[in-house]
């Protein structure tokens, strides 16, 4: 429902209570209390049998018997009640019920199943149950547990759990920070984390959304609107759970499987959202400290003044370890600061002041630091000494601050008062200049803006584009995995996974399959013959990992030896593992690559997220060495390259002492190639490339196994059945015949059209810009392309007309959806000197056929009243055009997506 009548739980005109009021320490009597102390201004009932007198409020036995309409409804009753209470706020006008009951069970019957009917039945919005309730202060609304009411501010909380929510309210209460709205999921049978995220990316009141989470259920919903909000505002999420072992994986599971732990799998997710990820509940409370007061700035270089030297020290040795920039101090900066601090100041960054330092010569370092281009922001660490004053040294940083401009970027400037002076600290609070109370904290606050600045630009960045030469053959894999699926299997045989990889353009060693030794000796004698050692593994569908029964020898030079090889596997995979399926032995040449790294490449599956693509480290030590990362698919070059750095291996795959580079971009290659894989056969369920070898000429897998299964639904509706983000929607490509006869293609925009945007932008006259976007452009930045071609394929879709091999662009139309997938807003633009070829007539039809196929149920958009010709279009096509009641110049239309043929 996403977003669907929220406005009722953070901005009521009036609340009931449903519950006990009258004993001291009941739950109901604990919410009335404190939507009386929060100041709350509309009606407030009191629903009971035996309700108290209690002055101000409106006391009834039922809540039919309210002489208003409750916008929301509390309940704290038994669990057995809560359902039917649901349904009478329904049946009465309320539109969202909060419910604090816990224990109401689970599955069909339970109250909570009934509870979850009702919602969709009535269209009722239900937070809870199980939740501690929800705050407002703009609203002066407190219709919680919490034992304190914060002071208003532009953070939004959103935790599933109740005790965190109480927890962080209480901690702000110290604090120079406040809240738009502090929300206790519980249970989240209706109201979740998807729906919050939308609706706070919307809020003027919200400047950056904090999350706590334990676990995700709808892992495609709750990516979309992270994606959405991430854009807009920065969000920060921590996360419990880090110790979680592995997946529940069958014993049969491959390293891939068993790397992709949960948390690394939520870490992958955060990061691919655009979510800042913290690791404990006191770097969530430096990051709402952080972000309560400070704007995102650009770049990432630290200046340091402090009065204590060893204080500055360790400042840096926090930045580094961080993975912050200490920033250098300009020639000119260090000439002014000569001439205002004595002799024996560090003269560089940190800026040691000594310890004697007035507030005169304290204010002119600080307005020379902040002046200074060499650096982005400024921490300032005071300690107390006999011979300066703490107090003065406020007011310095504060006048400071005063005297500049307040329009425009001004350089965020963190402090740390050391001492605990509470004069001190009042002057710096009452300047709105954040402090912490040590220095590694002011250093965590300051890298949490960075990365957030950081991972905005990602979102934002054009990757480049697969060689154009790549194509996968689909329809070879696809025959393999059907084939052994109808044959009952859950692995691949090895020759088929040898052609299945081939079909996507990753090596492999070739193979044999081979019944005994003598047979194995045959198969090995033409590679003997020329000189080739080779290597001779078990071969059985039940010994996932060969070096368990000791099943692999490597460099046989002989008949001899392979004879030898195979009879010594077959006998001890019979001994250790007599229940397995002892098939034979493998022959493959031997691989003599001596510098080639030992990588593993590979898709788990996450009863989450669906899909995953992992790399690291491989060998038959993988496990124990633990060096991999995940990402989630669909993956384009610049995300793989991304995976690959944040393991340890990525360092030795650049060149060291006689060791050439490897070729990065193969493995990467690589990856992408194996995202891709995952999304054309969702019927893979593990695959498993271990080792990979890479090195200068390329990589060449050595080994690889992969598990198959019959497609399990994660997502319902359209889409990849299992993909948490919606991957490119392949089959809304188009061949098209225009009014001439020219043949075009229609496809959905890719990440990497940034160029063919820009080229297709020098075709449009200004006054078609201006009828197309309200305004004059002029200036094509990369944010506002990036804004064109990176989509959210769950939410948006853009469809481009392109000429065929030469892939000029001819024009595009775009549809973005509603949080509640009822609406869509469409824009079209079409090349100025193509007008009349039917080119937007093409484009608006394929649109409105892609609403249908979403589920939509109107088009809607705004065009300015004096461009007839998309009016006269729209008309054509079936909209309703009326006037906009707020703005002359502009006529809305609307299409019913039902109506349109």
């Amino acid at each position: 429902m996403s977003t669907y009548r929220l406005s009722s739980i953070f901005k009521p005109r009036s609340v009931a209570v449903v519950g006990s009021q009258s004993r001291p320490r009941s739950v109901g009597r604990a919410v009335v209390n404190n939507l009386l102390a929060s100041g709350f201004s509309g009606p407030i009932g009191l629903v009971n049998r035996h309700p108290p007198a209690w002055e101000g409020v409106t006391t009834v036995r039922h809540l039919r018997e309210l002489p208003w309409t409750p916008d929301l409804v509390v309940i704290a009753t038994p669990a057995d009640t809560v359902p039917a209470l649901a349904a009478e706020a329904a049946e009465k006008g309320a539109g969202a019920v909060v419910v604090l009951t816990a224990a109401m069970g689970h599955g069909p019957g339970s109250p909570a199943a009934r509870l979850q009917a009702l919602t969709r039945e009535k269209g009722l919005r239900v937070l809870g149950p199980n939740c501690l309730g929800v705050i407002a202060p703009h609203a002066r609304l407190n219709a919680s547990l919490a034992s304190r009411f914060p002071k208003a501010g532009d953070l939004a909380l959103i935790s599933q759990s109740g005790a965190i929510s109480g927890g962080l309210v209480e901690w702000s209460m110290s604090q120079p920070v406040g809240f738009s709205a502090v929300v206790s999921l519980g249970d989240a049978l209706d109201v979740d984390f998807a729906d919050l995220l939308d609706y706070f990316a919307t809020d003027h009141r919200t400047r950056a959304i904090l999350l706590y989470v334990e676990a995700i259920r709808d892992a495609r919903k709750f990516m979309s609107a992270a994606r959405a909000a991430a854009r807009t505002k920065p969000v920060v999420v921590v996360k419990s759970g880090h110790g979680a072992a592995t997946l529940a994986t069958p014993a049969g599971s491959t390293h891939t499987q068993n790397l992709a732990r949960p948390s690394a799998v939520y870490g992958a997710a955060f990061r691919r959202a655009g979510l800042l990820r913290v690791r404990s509940l006191d770097e969530l409370f430096a990051a709402a400290r952080t972000l309560g007061q400070v704007r995102p700035f650009p770049g990432r270089r630290l200046a340091i003044l402090t009065n204590g030297g060893g204080v500055g020290a360790l400042s840096v040795d926090h930045l580094h370890l961080l993975g912050g920039t200490l920033a250098d101090l300009s020639d000119g900066t260090r000439h002014v600061l000569d001439g205002i601090l004595p002799v024996g100041w560090s003269r560089t960054n940190p800026v040691d002041l000594l310890t004697d330092i007035d507030a005169e010569r304290y204010a002119a370092t600080i307005e020379t630091l902040l002046d200074d281009p060499a650096n982005d922001a400024l921490l300032a660490v005071n300690v107390p000494t006999v011979l300066s004053s703490s107090v003065e040294a406020a007011e310095a940083v504060a006048n400071v601050l005063r005297r500049r401009p307040a329009h425009g970027r001004r350089k965020p400037v963190f402090t740390v008062w050391l001492g605990n002076d509470p004069q001190a600290e009042a002057i710096l609070d009452a300047a709105q200049v954040p402090r912490y109370p040590s220095e590694s904290d002011a250093v965590a606050g300051f890298m949490h803006l960075v990365r957030h600045r950081e991972v905005q630009a990602a979102l934002m960045e054009t990757p480049p584009s697969l060689p154009e030469d790549f194509s996968a053959d689909v329809a070879t894999a696809r025959a393999l995995v059907d084939a052994a699926l109808d044959a009952g299997q859950t692995w691949l045989d090895p020759l088929a996974t040898t052609q299945l990889l081939a079909a996507y353009g990753i090596p492999m060693a070739p193979l044999w399959r081979a019944g005994d030794p003598e047979q194995a000796v045959r198969l090995a004698a033409p590679l003997l013959a020329q000189g080739a050692t080779v290597a001779v593994k078990i071969l059985s569908p039940d010994i996932p990992h060969k070096s368990d029964v000791d099943g692999v020898r490597l460099n046989l030079p002989n008949e001899t030896a392979v004879r030898e090889a195979a009879s010594g596997i077959l006998r001890r995979a019979r001994e250790r593992r007599p229940d397995a399926r002892i098939e034979g032995v493998l022959v493959q040449p031997t691989v003599q690559r001596p510098k080639a790294r030992e990588l593993i490449a590979g898709i788990a599956d996450d009863p989450v997220f669906g899909p995953v693509i992992a790399f690291g480290r491989g060998g038959t030590a993988v496990e124990v060495i633990n060096d991999q990362a995940v990402a989630l698919p669909p993956l384009d070059l610049r995300l793989a390259h991304e995976l690959i750095a944040r393991t340890r291996v990525s360092r030795v795959l650049k060149a060291y002492r006689d060791v050439p580079a490897a070729d990065e971009r193969a493995v990467a290659l690589v990856l992408v190639k194996l995202a891709q894989l995952a999304a054309d056969i969702p019927e893979i369920l593990q695959l498993d490339i271990n080792p990979l070898l890479a090195d200068r000429d390329g990589v060449i897998a050595v080994d690889a196994r992969i598990a198959v299964a019959r497609d399990r639904r994660l997502h319902k509706g359209r889409g990849h059945p299992r993909f948490a983000i919606f991957p490119y929607p392949k089959e809304w490509e188009r061949t098209l015949t225009l009014g001439d006869g020219q043949t075009v293609q229609v496809r959905p925009v890719k990440p990497e059209d940034d160029a063919m945007f820009r080229e297709f932008f020098t075709h449009v006259t200004h006054e078609d810009l201006r009828l197309r976007f309200f305004q004059a452009v002029k200036h094509f930045s990369h944010e506002f392309i990036a804004r064109l071609t990176q989509l959210d394929y769950a939410r948006s879709i853009a469809l481009v007309a392109v000429y065929p091999g030469t892939h000029d662009m001819l024009g595009a139309v775009r549809l973005h959806a509603d949080a509640n997938y009822e609406k869509g807003e469409y824009g079209i633009l079409v090349r100025s000197d193509l007008k009349g070829h039917g080119i937007g007539w093409q484009l608006m039809r394929i649109m409105i056929e892609y609403a249908q196929w979403q589920g939509l149920k109107v088009i809607e958009g705004q065009v300015l009243r004096e461009n007839r010709t998309m009016l006269a279009m729209c008309e054509q096509l079936g909209f309703k055009v009326h006037p906009d009641p707020d703005d002359p110049t502009l006529m809305n239309v609307s299409l019913p997506v039902a109506a349109a043929t």
